[in-house]
């Protein structure tokens, strides 16, 4: 019998909660690093360090500027990144379909890490951190009350448009990448 591949905080981020689990993971991750800013609901990279993880790198390209938690979550769980984990566990055997739900290895693989060491949050989400200033950010952003009118929403909005968008025209990244598969 063939012996199963090591899976990573990742790989069981998916397997706990699809594609927005790993989002989670990877924000949760490089905030507790230091490499991520959480400013409320707003985002942004700091320092000049790339981590090694591709799904790290991504996020952290996607937030060199400031930007909405929401907007880079949403991207990053369309990305080329996340999708590949995806696939590779497909391949594996343990999720299957189109809307990735976890096979009867996928269950049992997730059963047996429970104890090994990762990180909570990759299990449980954003749920099992405790006070800090991640559960403060994005995780504990609330969104804006109807009451503040409709002037102030629609300039949160050009304010997200306007740090969303590149600053050289000539620019070609682009944060959505990836299908819409999921």
């Amino acid at each position: 019998m063939e012996e199963p591949q090591v899976l990573d905080a990742y790989d069981f981020a998916f397997l706990a909660g699809g594609a927005q689990r790993v989002v989670d993971s990877a924000v949760i991750a490089l905030s507790e690093r230091g490499l991520l800013k959480l400013s409320g609901p707003r985002v942004r990279a700091v320092g000049e360090v790339l981590p090694e993880h591709p799904v790290e790198r991504a996020l952290v390209v996607s937030c060199l500027r400031n930007r909405s938690t929401a907007s880079v979550q949403a991207a990053l769980q369309r990305s080329p990144e996340v999708e590949a984990i995806g696939r590779r566990l497909a391949a594996q055997g343990l999720v299957k379909g189109s809307r990735c739900r976890l096979t009867r290895l996928g269950r049992q693989r997730l059963r047996e890490a429970g104890g090994t060491g990762l990180p909570a949050f990759a299990f449980g989400g954003p749920s099992d951190l405790g006070d800090g200033p991640v559960r403060r950010g994005p995780v504990g952003a609330r969104p804006i009350p109807s009451g503040l009118g409709r002037s102030l929403i629609r300039l949160g909005k050009a304010l997200d448009h306007d740090s969303d968008a590149p600053s050289d025209p000539g620019d070609t990244f682009s944060c959505g990448g990836g299908s819409d598969s999921y």
